[in-house]
């Protein structure tokens, strides 16, 4: 029988290297990647396309949410596992939403994470025991590794890009180097998602990233606020 593929993404290094090591301990488990933000998975997945793609919940540049439903929405063959310290019933509805097959939190990583990775590639529904039993029975949970109802996406991917590297405080210059795009390109996109949600301070913007699931509330800017 042939081993499991699995794509690793975490901004921890330290995360990576110990998953990498539980995996590929199993026997039947086979790491064939890592990532670390969510772009940087989006864009592993569809060259690896692993059986199972490991995505922490809260990741810079794309989120874990965004990038389950870009990975589910446009790499079918690849099933989508969440791993996170999260265990908030929104943000578990979050990651079912964008299409997660399962949930699984790292405080029960050690004994849960292989079986849920096996169940995952069937495309069976994990969740770790201490989860809200309503989410895990919810009838927007994910089938097969895909959501069965997706809420009208109010921004674009790229608008959801944006909006998390300004919530995490990173300038216009360092989001245009990130996103592989001009500073121009990356004040339009500012502005059309200022004009889209009637907010035109960024410390409102962030406001609205952080109470819409956009970021995690208690998670630490990745660099100091910059000025645009």
């Amino acid at each position: 029988m042939s081993k499991i593929t699995v794509l690793i993404s975490d901004d921890h290094p330290v995360v990576r290297a110990g998953l990498r090591v539980l995996l590929e301990a199993s026997g039947d488990i086979h790491v064939v990647g890592e990532a670390e933000n969510g772009r940087q998975a989006v864009q592993k997945t569809r060259n690896l396309r692993p059986d199972v793609v490991l995505l922490d919940f809260a990741m810079p540049v794309l989120n874990g949410v965004e990038a389950a439903r870009q990975i589910t929405s446009q790499l079918s063959p690849s099933k989508v596992l969440m791993l996170s310290i999260y265990k908030d019933p929104q943000q578990v509805q979050q990651a079912l939403d964008a299409g997660a097959t399962g949930y699984v939190s790292k405080e029960t990583a050690a004994t849960d994470l292989l079986r849920a990775i096996r169940k995952t590639r069937k495309g069976i529904g994990f969740f770790s025991p201490q989860l809200p039993k309503a989410l895990q029975r919810s009838p927007n949970a994910a089938r097969n590794g895909h959501s069965n109802e997706m809420p009208p996406a109010l921004l674009s991917g790229r608008q959801t890009e944006v909006i998390r590297l300004i919530a995490d405080g990173y300038s216009t210059r360092d989001m245009a180097g990130l996103l592989q795009i001009s500073t121009k390109t990356v004040e339009k996109h500012r502005q059309a998602l200022m004009d889209k949600l009637g907010i035109h301070e960024i410390a409102t913007l962030t406001r609205y990233a952080v109470s819409s699931g956009v970021v995690a509330s208690n998670r630490p800017p990745s660099l100091p606020v910059a000025a645009a």
